[in-house]
């Protein structure tokens, strides 16, 4: 692929079916013709290395489709950036162009601090007319950031065709779909979503930050969103809020995380006409595979499937070698990001139960019990099995003795138990004695509370504090 413009405005085409919703405005791509949300400054940034560091997410996905082609490479910059992260990620970047949005203070603070070393351009909230050219062709590079750390992330590199080539054949055609996401498309997860959106010239609708399920699905179901995604922690969210059925799609995809059983099933009964499905992808390895049967986990014969994308599981390890792989990490002493045969180590452990591989967890995250392994996803996967648990967080706790103990915090799906004592307790042994029939001894959570939520990340995924 070339570049989104393409796509967006095929030779021969009567105008432009797709649209953005935004929170607080809606953008037909069409408008881009003859507009930009740039002004008169596009041309300001062809064949720079510029940082997207706009908060809203309408001008982040009106940036993408105007800067590929225009911009020698695009660094989608997370809103939770600090300060810090982000002038590191502007030295890794080679950053020469800033683009901001009148909330972007952070990154305001941050341009004008470098000032003379880094051009700051303003978009506005809106495309207003301009005479931009849209034939002039180039090549952008895409870098997206990892999460999860404190430090600065790493810049993962990637180019249109990995990050979209295998969507462009697969979006074209058949029945009106309309996307959606909790994702924000500046994330790995979101970006596909988007770009399935823009691939197939279909509606998208974005999330923002801070907005409730209730708001966010009134939105979709005004739109009449067909196809919408997210994490488990998202989707346990919005079974939590009682308002999944304000939307009645034909899609419902998890990622990000471990989609278990429990959640599969809830998700089953509370969109009993959809697709229900889970994928496994990451920043560095790309998308692997949908699963759509229903179950947890993934069949072993993905693993011996062949054509464009290969798995293999080594040291319990799911490793993937495909051209959506990402290319290189940036930066002078970056990691290594492929094995020299090709593969990524995705770092994501898996074990092989009756033809079936089930993902058991972070090889990171893994909790040492005197000397044995505990994989937290996997005694997760038991407590929400329970249909009184809508989530559930295991983590670790430091003990002079064994090193670590697993301590479970569960959320109730009706908080009505935790009311009583004794009812709390009953339930409480309950599950712990499930976990005793499931699971291995040193696996048994050693404590279990009950708490009214829990924490997740600005990429929906729940927060793991260190024991």
């Amino acid at each position: 692929m070339s570049r989104l413009w393409d796509f967006i405005a095929p030779p021969g085409t009567q105008g432009i079916d797709g649209v953005f919703h935004g929170r607080e405005a809606t953008v037909h791509l069409a408008q881009l013709e003859r507009a930009s949300i740039f002004g008169g400054a596009p041309e300001s940034l062809r064949g720079r290395s510029v940082l997207l560091a706009v908060r809203d997410q309408l001008a982040a996905a009106l940036a993408l489709v105007e800067l590929d082609g225009v911009a020698r490479r695009m660094v989608l910059c997370t809103p939770d950036l600090t300060h810090e992260q982000l002038a590191g990620v502007a030295e890794t970047a080679e950053a020469e162009a800033i683009v901001l949005d009148p909330a972007s203070h952070p990154a305001a603070a941050f341009a004008a601090s470098r000032a003379g070393s880094i051009a700051s351009v303003e978009v506005s909230p809106l495309p207003a007319p301009a005479n931009v050219d849209r034939a002039r062709d180039g090549r952008t590079e895409w870098v997206l950031l990892t999460s999860g750390t404190t430090g600065t992330p790493k810049l993962v590199l990637h180019s249109l065709d990995s990050l979209g080539g295998a969507l462009a054949t697969q979006t074209q055609g058949g029945a009106r779909m309309v996307w959606s996401t909790f994702y924000d498309i500046r994330r790995y997860g979101g970006l596909q979503i988007f770009l399935r959106a823009v691939l197939s010239r279909s509606p998208l609708v974005l999330s923002s930050a801070g907005e409730s399920p209730r708001e966010f699905f009134t939105r979709g179901a005004a739109a009449r969103v067909t196809h919408i995604s997210g994490t488990p922690s998202h989707w346990r969210r919005v079974l939590m809020s009682g308002d999944a059925s304000v939307i009645d799609p034909d899609y419902v995809r998890a990622s990000g995380e471990v989609a278990d059983q429990a959640l599969l099933d809830s998700l089953h009964a509370a969109y009993p006409r959809a697709r229900i499905a889970h994928a496994f992808a990451s920043t560095e390895a790309g998308v692997a595979f949908d699963v759509n049967d229903g179950r947890a986990g993934f069949p072993q014969e993905l693993l011996s499937r062949g054509g464009d994308i290969e798995l293999r599981v080594t040291d319990q390890t799911l490793r993937i070698r495909s051209r959506r792989n990402a290319v290189r990490y940036l930066g002078a002493a970056a990691a290594v990001l492929r094995s020299e045969d090709g593969f990524v180590d995705t770092g994501d452990m898996v074990e092989l139960v009756d033809g079936r591989y089930y993902f058991r967890g972070r090889r990171g995250g893994v909790i040492n019990v005197g000397g044995l392994k505990v994989y937290p996803e996997e005694v997760e996967a038991v407590l929400n099995a329970d249909s009184r648990v809508r989530m559930s967080l295991v983590r670790a706790k430091k003990s002079p003795i064994t090193g670590a103990l697993v301590i479970a915090d569960v959320v109730l799906s009706d908080p009505a138990p935790g009311a009583q004592a004794a009812d709390a307790e009953t339930v409480k042994a309950e599950l712990l004695a499930a976990c005793r029939r499931a699971l291995a001894a040193h696996k048994v959570p050693a404590m279990l509370r009950f708490v009214p939520s829990l924490e997740v990340t600005a990429a929906g995924k729940l927060i793991r504090p260190a024991g």
